[in-house]
């Protein structure tokens, strides 16, 4: 799907009068304007294209706007509906809101107040367009990939909550997004929180908001993320770093759809769809009395495991191609060809980071190449720096236990990334949360990677 041209609209209405008026009015503002004299001919315009805005009529002799309206929902939820009517019932108005229309104006309407209200949500527009792309970005005909977005397909026709286990990577909150775009919720907000980026003593505040004067330096009312993705879905990303105190009231709004902000006794309740990921196993952190068993059974209603990348060989070559479109165009050069040397040298590594890894990849060469074919050349000097990643430690033996396995593992891989933790947290396929809390845990020295 092509992205939105921020100010291009199709005017849909059977008058001839109002469709020139307004498209000789959209025109003179700069818009790209495209008309349409009916539901048909309109369907067939929006076919293929992203507008960012389409202003219809309801009343038209071969349907009407609301019509139109839930094809866009479905086929282009980023492109901003403006219905007319000259029937302004409040059955209607309700309608047309409930169908996603962003406002509801009633002929003979005043050009300004429809530009000022297009003008207004072109913000908003440009975020819905952002996600819907983000969604896109899931590329890959891959068996793997494919059962994989299968389920996702049938998560998103329910509010069942989903739990998406995978490496880091691999694109767990582009799946998340992608479920939330399908789904009927895709008008509503998607709102996502990194629970290992947030600190500890402040989580609670982040997720169930607060009130004013709950505690020291609440100096105004806080929603919460629950409450602002009230009527949409909810990301929680790296369930696994939840601290376990804070499980059982998680647990709680997880059952009963109820959020109780800090300092206040009445709870709110909230209609949200949960998304937790995780890149660990969260059976296994039950078993380790890290999770509590009762949160993990209630977050694990739809699960879906994302394939690694290596699991996935066939799409790299599309996922390659797709970073060099991407990058060339951001950094405003043409795209170069990708030799088939360099192709078949990609699908040979592992690839431990797995899509990210790929993309970062892609995006180092488009920036620093200025040759119109990318071959193998560039495929040496990373790979002996990528491929020496944690090699097994020599003076591991049998009966070694896990703990001193898990300390010389860690040791090793920051010497493998000179002391870049975050690069040890991609390697390792943990979060940086806990790459931090096994430094000190283990008392390894701090020198080498004290400013990583």
């Amino acid at each position: 799907m092509m992205q939105a041209n921020r100010k291009s609209v199709l005017v849909v209405d059977d008058e001839p009068g109002m469709r020139a008026g307004l498209a000789a009015n959209f025109q003179r503002d700069g818009w790209s304007v495209e008309t349409a004299s009916g539901v048909n001919e309109a369907i067939r315009r929006i076919t293929g294209k992203n507008f960012s805005a389409v202003v219809t009529d309801v009343k038209m002799p071969d349907g009407d706007g609301l019509q139109l309206m839930r094809r866009l929902r479905r086929e282009s939820p980023a492109t901003a509906v403006i219905v007319l009517t000259a029937y302004g019932s409040v059955p209607e108005a309700v309608n047309a809101m409930q169908d996603g229309a962003c406002h509801y104006f009633t002929k003979p309407v005043a050009f300004e107040a429809l530009r000022s209200h297009l003008e207004s949500v072109s913000g908003a527009n440009e975020t819905r367009q952002a996600a819907a792309t983000d969604a896109l970005e899931m590329i890959g005909n891959s068996p793997a990939l494919q059962r994989c977005l299968e389920r996702a397909r049938h998560a998103a026709k329910t509010d069942a909550d989903v739990l998406v286990e995978a490496e880091s990577g691999t694109g767990k909150e582009l799946l998340a997004r992608y479920i939330h775009n399908t789904s009927e919720r895709r008008t509503k907000p998607f709102v996502a929180l990194n629970c290992s980026a947030v600190p500890e003593h402040l989580l609670e505040s982040e997720l169930f908001g607060h009130v004013r004067g709950a505690f020291t330096g609440a100096t105004q009312n806080r929603s919460g993320k629950f409450l602002s993705a009230d009527g949409g879905t909810l990301l929680l990303d790296e369930i696994g770093e939840m601290p376990l105190a804070l499980q059982p009231k998680l647990l709680r709004v997880l059952q009963e759809r109820q959020v109780e902000p800090l300092g206040q006794s009445k709870p709110v309740s909230v209609n949200i769809r949960v998304i937790a990921t995780t890149n660990v196993s969260l059976l296994d952190m039950v078993g380790q009395g890290r999770f509590r068993a009762d949160l993990y059974y209630r977050l694990n209603v739809i699960p879906i495991s994302l394939p690694p990348l290596r699991m996935r060989q066939d799409d790299i070559p599309l996922l390659a191609q797709h970073f060099t479109a991407r990058f060339s165009a951001e950094a405003h050069k043409p795209a170069p060809e990708l030799s088939e040397e360099f192709i078949h040298g990609l699908r040979q590594q592992n690839w431990p980071g797995n899509v990210r890894e790929l993309s970062n990849f892609i995006r180092r060469i488009v920036v620093l190449s200025d040759s119109l074919v990318i071959d193998q050349s560039w495929l040496s000097p990373d790979w002996a720096h990528v491929q020496q990643a944690a090699p097994a430690s020599a003076t591991l033996s049998a009966g070694s236990s896990l703990r001193e396995v898990e300390r010389q593992l860690l040791e090793r891989t920051l010497e493998a990334t000179q002391g870049n933790r975050t690069r040890a947290a991609e390697m390792l396929g943990v979060s940086l949360r806990t790459i931090r809390n096994r430094i000190r845990e283990y008392g390894l020295p701090p020198r080498s990677f004290a400013l990583r």
